[in-house]
């Protein structure tokens, strides 16, 4: 018999890589780490392979594991908009849409946050590329979106700024100034690449892109690895096994928006973006 991907494990699978570990995945998704270690076990046995492996309260994704989390994203996003499509997710829910970049850095208290303001709905994430995010937000496959962007449009409300800081891995050596440098990046369409590859440009110097990711997995994995530097949302939590680069030009923050889906009240858009401007205050 086939191997059947139970939606509520891949869910969680994919908690595990953007929070960073099973603990803060626990958080992000109200339940416990039992469960989410169970909900990666279940997968594991039906694909017959390792997918996580624990390195203190860390957790690494192994080579199968990033195929399989590449996969469960997809799988996520088509039943996600089919149930939307369907109108079975009831009158209740709001579904919260979120870079990469940004919910690596808050997601368990911006869904602390967001279940706080919104008690009497299910608040629901979809993580994603900023560009996706949009195109989704404008289609009304999601409520409101975070996004990194300087975009200001009627439905679009300001929420704050995050700091952006290159990291590397902590025994990787620069290059000589005249020579290019070597950048992990996200492939296009990217925010934080277009930030990069201008900073490079103020810098008068030449970007060799060592390394082009998907996802924010194989953009750490990367430069864990030593290939290179790569620019990211800095907060008090540092990404696992990333130094911060005090040797190289400090960026302005990235402005953060909040957009609304035609037709959402903006009343919910706002308590939305002073969620996260709390959250963003209490973690700078």
């Amino acid at each position: 018999m086939s191997a059947v991907l139970d939606v509520i494990a891949l869910r969680s699978l994919v908690a595990v890589a953007d929070c960073g570990g099973f603990h803060r995945a626990a958080a992000a998704l109200y339940l416990t780490q039992s469960a989410i270690s169970q909900h990666v076990r279940k997968l594991e046995r039906a694909l017959d392979r390792r997918l996580v492996v624990r390195e203190g309260r860390q957790a690494r994704f192994t080579a199968d594991g990033e195929l399989v989390l590449a996969e469960a994203r997809r799988i996520l996003d088509v039943h996600d908009d089919a149930v939307r499509r369907l109108g079975a997710e009831g009158r209740g829910t709001l579904v919260f849409g979120s870079t990469e970049h940004a919910a690596d850095r808050f997601l368990p208290e911006l869904a602390s946050g967001m279940r706080s303001a919104f008690p009497d709905r299910e608040v629901r994430f979809r993580l994603d590329r900023t560009a996706r995010l949009a195109d989704s937000v404008e289609r009304g496959g999601i409520d409101i979106a975070l996004l990194i962007d300087d975009t200001v449009c009627r439905r679009s409300l300001d929420a704050g700024q995050l700091r952006l800081e290159w990291f590397s891995a902590p025994d990787w050596q620069p290059p000589a100034e005249d020579a290019p440098l070597p950048l992990v990046v996200f492939d296009q369409p990217c925010t934080l690449r277009r930030h990069a590859m201008d900073a490079m440009e103020g810098m008068g110097r030449a970007p060799d892109l060592v390394c082009e990711a998907a996802d924010l997995s194989g953009v750490l994995a990367a430069t864990r690895a030593g290939l290179g530097v790569t620019l990211l949302p800095s907060t008090k939590v540092r990404p696992a096994g990333l130094l911060e680069r005090r040797d190289l030009p400090r960026l302005e923050p990235a402005p953060l928006r909040v957009r609304a889906r035609p037709g959402l009240s903006m009343d919910v858009a706002e308590l939305a973006a002073k969620v996260v401007r709390t959250v963003l205050a209490e973690l700078a």
